[in-house]
């Protein structure tokens, strides 16, 4: 092998590595059980001391001091034993919530709450913007958090406790999660790290281009948008999303438009839809300059609004839980379908559960709909195209959380689904209606992307058992229920390449544009692109950037011709494997950088190792990468850059 292009077995062992877990995309059974994976943890970047995480009401010790409890919102409770490792306690099971106030002869700020000691009286701890500790009984505070004016645990204070063995052990309860100092309240830590009390709401956006998972979040009064960046290891981030905006932007909008709170709006076209807190529905056909409230007013608050992105007649909305003053004869469905642009909405409820719903995505082509609600996701296939009668539904509950499910959504493609759960976050599967009309995608990010002589391309969706490119056998690499890998004969000339497949469940043909390059970087299933460090092998992420004047390698498909020429389905040899023909740029920060190897990789069967030269002079943090190849260009990712 050629050591400037892969260093030694560990390069060649993690290229395995990599190259197995990029073709291993989550698959599933022919009966729709996804196999779900998390994205992310339960923690948030809110600039303070460590991680946060949700709002914790109340947090208190075990009379022996051996637990620590939280209780979050909607009744959840929590106990760590290790004060690191969290699990949820029924509430009858965490014991007595313990006497929490004391009398203080002068209160540090007005409504504080104190925290008396009785193994040492003169001790007292205190609570209201800021943590404050006496040591004489109360006559004199000193504050604990408070800096420049400014509470280094963030805002939102709730409850304190104190250690039963230790009186320099205290631990406070914020909207921002548990805080624990083990000095009397001299230094801090966060406890946040493994509690499972992320308030997510909405899933905004799916990994693409160089973005990760994006979701908004409700921590009591505020909300906000935050990315788990790829290849993030600690913490989901802030982040401007333009998506988030608008619809926040939207919804006050059409509140004051409509004369009613707005809780649900959705756009396709120049139509939009609006739903509002008391069960009303509205549509606009001129982009909100005129509205029509539709024939019925539901007993339940609108949650969610879908509308179809090609097809703006067609729009599901997913309602809440029946409101209490509502008589027993009014309608609280909890999924509405409309195929005539709000002219009537028919209710898809069947058989799911009697509970709120809070989300719901559909895929037209198949009829998959996708709702979230009280007691997980759910799924049928419905008649998207008609009034038809209501499908039956099914739980895709096995391997999530058992919790609300907030929201649901699927990638641009269709191929990926995604659930938030409160407290938990978002788990993402390979869509269980793919099995349904099978898929031709790029094998490095799943995405439509036209092939090329030597890609790798995946069929989702489909067991394959061999393929035919025109009259050109096509090697099959791997396969399942759920998708299967092959790669385009290198041989292969034209603009457009018929496929035919023999597939398990019956012959698959696919027309798709043949161009001389269609260079795609590969991505694992979070967006972080497979990226290495040449010298060590070290693959790259946030916590671990590319340096200034370093070599790193970019695993890809898709580059097309190679010289010497190579056989189709063969691994490339170790010791001088073939070269790109076409000449390949790498542009970092849209200012190209240099390319020093271009070659299939050492190995391996459809996948290209590129090696550039990082420029001495780079700006500290992320950067974005591409390529371009005969004039076509790949996907953007996302890389760390420091000088």
């Amino acid at each position: 092998m050629d050591s400037s292009m892969c260093r030694g077995n560990t390069t060649g062992r993690l290229i395995a590595a990599l190259a197995a877990a990029v073709l291993a995309w989550p698959a599933l059974a022919q009966t729709p059980k996804p196999d779900w994976r998390k994205i992310g943890n339960a923690a948030l970047d809110l600039s303070l001391p460590a991680v946060a995480t949700g709002p914790i009401e109340r947090i208190w010790y075990s009379e022996d001091g051996e637990r620590l409890y939280a209780r979050a919102a909607a009744d959840r409770t929590f106990v760590t034993r290790d004060m690191e490792a969290w699990a949820p306690v029924p509430r009858e099971l965490a014991g007595p919530l313990p006497a929490v106030d004391a009398v203080a002869a002068v209160l540090p700020e007005a409504g504080a709450r104190v925290r008396g000691i009785r193994t040492i009286p003169t001790r007292a701890y205190a609570i209201g913007r800021f943590v404050y500790r006496s040591d004489d009984g109360g006559a004199h505070w000193a504050s604990l958090t408070n800096f420049k004016g400014v509470s280094i645990l963030g805002d939102g204070l709730r409850d304190l406790a104190v250690s039963p063995r230790d009186a320099d052990e205290i631990v406070v309860a914020t909207v921002s999660g548990v805080w624990r100092s083990l000095d009397g309240g001299q230094s801090w830590t966060g406890m946040n790290q493994d509690l499972p009390n992320l308030p997510v709401w909405r899933i905004l956006g799916t990994p693409a281009n160089g973005r990760g998972l994006r979701l908004s979040v409700r921590v009591l009064e505020s909300s906000g948008a935050f990315e788990w960046q790829p290849g993030e290891k600690l913490a989901w981030r802030p982040v401007q999303d333009a998506d988030f905006d608008r619809d926040r932007q939207l919804r006050t909008a059409w509140t004051a438009t409509l004369g009613a709170t707005i809780t649900a709006v959705a756009s396709s076209g120049d139509y939009d839809y609006a739903g509002s807190s008391d069960g009303r529905l509205w549509v606009s056909a001129d982009r909100g300059r005129s509205w029509t409230q539709g024939p019925d007013q539901f007993a339940a608050p609108v949650e969610a609004i879908f509308v179809d992105s090609r097809n703006p007649h067609l729009a599901l909305a997913a309602l809440g839980g029946r409101f209490a003053s509502a008589p027993a004869t009014a309608r609280a469905p909890h999924l509405l379908r409309t195929i005539n642009a709000g002219g009537f909405w028919d209710d898809l409820t069947a058989n799911l559960p009697d509970v709120p719903a809070y989300g719901v995505v559909a895929d037209r082509a198949t009829g998959a709909v996708y709702v979230a609600g009280e007691r997980g996701v759910f799924m049928a296939f419905e008649d998207l195209a008609g009034a038809g009668s209501p499908a039956q539904w099914s739980s895709l509950a096995d391997g999530l959380p058992s919790a609300r499910a907030t929201d649901v959504r699927l990638d641009a493609a269709g191929n990926q689904l995604y659930a938030a759960f409160e407290g938990y976050g978002v788990y993402g599967a390979s869509a269980p209606h793919r099995v349904r009309s099978p898929r031709l995608v790029s094998a490095a990010d799943l995405s439509d992307r036209a092939a090329a002589p030597g890609a790798l391309l995946t069929v989702v969706g489909a067991n394959v058992r061999s393929a035919r490119a025109g009259a050109i056998n096509t090697p099959v690499l791997a396969r399942s229920d759920a998708k299967s890998e092959i790669q385009i004969p290198f041989e292969a000339r034209g603009s457009m390449l018929s496929l035919a497949l023999d597939a398990a469940g019956g012959p698959l043909t696919f027309g798709v544009p043949l161009q001389a390059a269609a260079p795609a970087i590969f991505v694992d299933s979070e967006g972080a692109p497979m990226v290495l460090d040449a010298d060590n092998g070290v693959l790259l992420d946030p916590m671990r950037p590319a340096r200034s004047n370093a070599r790193i390698q970019i695993l890809a498909t898709g580059l097309g011709a190679v010289k010497p020429e190579w056989t189709t389905g063969l691994p490339a040899p170790v010791e001088n494997p073939p070269a790109v023909v076409a000449p390949v740029r790498a542009l970092l920060d849209r200012v190209p950088v240099e390319v020093t190897r271009a070659t299939l990789a050492p190995g391996y069967v459809g996948f290209y190792l590129i090696e550039i030269q990082v420029p001495k002079l780079v700006n500290y943090g992320p950067a974005e990468l591409y390529l371009e190849v005969n004039g076509q260009a790949s996907n953007r990712v996302r890389i760390y850059v420091e000088p």
